[in-house]
This record gives C-alpha cells, sequence and structure tokens, in this order.
C-alpha cells in the first residue's frame, strides 16, 4: 500500500467513514486519520462521517463537532476511506458515497473482512484498526499531533480492554508508550472511556447479569435484554456497552453470548470468547463477523431459535476441543 498522505494527494476530496454503533476504535481511527490528512496534506477536502458517537468520547476526539451524521445532499468524494468495517454492510452514513466515489481504501482488522475496496490494509494480527494507522502513519509522515496520538491511544485501548485481550501483542505496548510521549491525557482516557459508566448503565449491566444463564456445564454465558427491558430503563444501544465483555468474566466461562432489542427492531447480538474458541466463524453463520474471540451479528429473526443455534455451535467447538 502507499503512503496515505501520496494516495491522499491524489485527490481533490475525501470522505473517511466507519461501521454503524461506533465504538472506541472506530471513532479513534476515524477521527485520528481526518485530523491527521487536514495537517498532512492541506489542500485536501476532507470529511468524517459516522453515526451518534458515545458522548463519553466527545471530550477526547479533536473535530467531534465536525462529524457529519448524515449524508443527505453530499456529493461523492473522489476518495474514501471505510475504516474498522467487517464488510460493506457494516459501513454506516455515508456508504452510497463510497459506491460512488472513484477509489475506496479500506483499512481494517476484522479476520472475516475479504478486501471490498479498490485497496484494502487489512491486517486481523493486529489489536485494533487503530493500531494499523499508526504503522500507516510512521510509514509516511508519522504521528503529526497530540490530538491524533490521544485518538490512536483511545482506539487501541478500547479494542484491547485496556490491553489485556488476546491480540495485545509487544508492538501494541510500544506503541502505547510511543503515544503517551505526546503528552495525551492517558489515564483519563482510561478511566471516563472504559470503566466510568453512567447509572442506567449499571442498572441495565444489573439486569443483565440477574436474567443471565449458565449452560454447557458453566463453560457458556447467555443474556438478553428485550425491548421492555430497554424501555424500563429509558436506555439505548450505547448503554449496552461492556456487558458482555463483563459477562465473559465469568470465572469458569469460555464463551458469553449477550442480545438486546436495538431500535431498528432487531437483535444485536455480542459474542466473546477465551483461547481458541472461535466467535467470528459463528457470528459469520447468521452474516455477520469479527474477530476470534470478539465478533457479532444484527438479526430480525427467532431470538429463541438464534439462541439455540449459537448454543448448538458453541458446544460443537467444544467438543472439538477436548476431543483434541
Amino acid at each position: 500500500m502507499e503512503k496515505l498522505s501520496e494516495i491522499a494527494s491524489k485527490y481533490n476530496t475525501c470522505a473517511i467513514a466507519g461501521h454503524v454503533n461506533p465504538d472506541g476504535d472506530c471513532v479513534g481511527s476515524v477521527m485520528a486519520l481526518y485530523n491527521y490528512l487536514k495537517k498532512a496534506v492541506p489542500g485536501l477536502a476532507v470529511k468524517a462521517y459516522l453515526e451518534p458517537i458515545p458522548e463519553a468520547f466527545v471530550s477526547f476526539t479533536a473535530g467531534a463537532d465536525e462529524i457529519r451524521n448524515s449524508a443527505a445532499g453530499d456529493e461523492a468524494p473522489e476518495l474514501f476511506f471505510a475504516l474498522d468495517c467487517g464488510d460493506l454492510n457494516r459501513v454506516a452514513v455515508a456508504k452510497d458515497l463510497m459506491a460512488k466515489a472513484k477509489v475506496c481504501v479500506c483499512i481494517d482488522h476484522h479476520i472475516s473482512n475479504k478486501g471490498f475496496g479498490d485497496i484494502n490494509c487489512i491486517r486481523p494480527d493486529k489489536s485494533s484498526t487503530s493500531e494499523i494507522l499508526y504503522e500507516l502513519m510512521e510509514e509516511d509522515l508519522g504521528v503529526n499531533s497530540k490530538e491524533v496520538a490521544t485518538l490512536l491511544y483511545l482506539g487501541i485501548m478500547q479494542d484491547t480492554g485496556v490491553f489485556q485481550y488476546p491480540l495485545t501483542g509487544k508492538r501494541t505496548m510500544e506503541i502505547g508508550g510511543k503515544l503517551m510521549s505526546f503528552g495525551i491525557e492517558f489515564s483519563e482516557i482510561v478511566e471516563e472511556t472504559f470503566f466510568s459508566k453512567s447509572y442506567t448503565q449499571n442498572l441495565l449491566l444489573g439486569k443483565a447479569l440477574t436474567k443471565s444463564r449458565l449452560l454447557l456445564d458453566g463453560k457458556l454465558i447467555v443474556s438478553r435484554l428485550t425491548g421492555e427491558d430497554m424501555e424500563e430503563l429509558n436506555a439505548g444501544p450505547g448503554d449496552t456497552e461492556g456487558i458482555v465483555s463483563q459477562l465473559r468474566n465469568t470465572r469458569g466461562t469460555m464463551a458469553a453470548v449477550f442480545a438486546y432489542y436495538a431500535n431498528d427492531g432487531r437483535y444485536k447480538i455480542s459474542l466473546r470468547s477465551k483461547g481458541k474458541l472461535n466467535v467470528s466463524c459463528i457470528a459469520e453463520a447468521f452474516g455477520g463477523g469479527g474477530h476470534v474471540n470478539a465478533a457479532g451479528f444484527h438479526t430480525s429473526k427467532d431470538i429463541d431459535m438464534i439462541f439455540d443455534r449459537i448454543v448448538a455451535l458453541v458446544k460443537e467447538q467444544l467438543d472439538e476441543m477436548t476431543n483434541d
């Protein structure tokens, strides 16, 4: 892949977009590249497209007030960057613009990504899209501001669970240290965006734990929140952040499945696992995808049937692991 600034300098207009329900890596990578290109290629007219971002991220996101939540009426850019999107259907807000752009660059770390861009940089071995982006910037002009360093740190920290998930490698830690050297408020980023929860989020977690069930001899934990549960607590999709990871922390479990009824009339199912248990292939069976230990999908089908099928697929893998 050519250097970022070399690619961008060939065009006059550029759009950068992330996936639906943007998480920390999505926000961090999209807005890091947005701020980077604005400084690296001054003549480039660049726009960032994201669905509304979690409030906890706003104060750490340079250019947050410039994010476009809709592409209605916007002209197609010459260059389009799709970041942290496992497939083209995950691209939010600006998918129609992507289809009309002259060149689409896909930068991602999901193992399920088959490469839908004209230029693809897909690294499933990396902890996050933000880590890939750091490497691409280093190969180019280097991280060019404290604001960019803050956003890259946010993305890496969020997608590694504060540097603890399996794809956190030696290089990931080195990059974290280099980003800290920019004088970023790393303690505040971790506290405010990862650990700090609203009262509604805590109530929702409590309900999810209360409704959870242990299956497969305690190796699988599942929980589901209905539309009524969400309405009762006046909760939205953003309030579910971190619940599936907390379920996975249950001692003795190998996998966790969490579903909640979303505003679009579908259930959002999140899957997490430990070790070699691959939840990405399970998500792919339902049209989703992700990573070996973290994946998800949406469904409008009967949720009981979906849960039964997921349990059966997890059991198949556990049986194979036992036989090995």
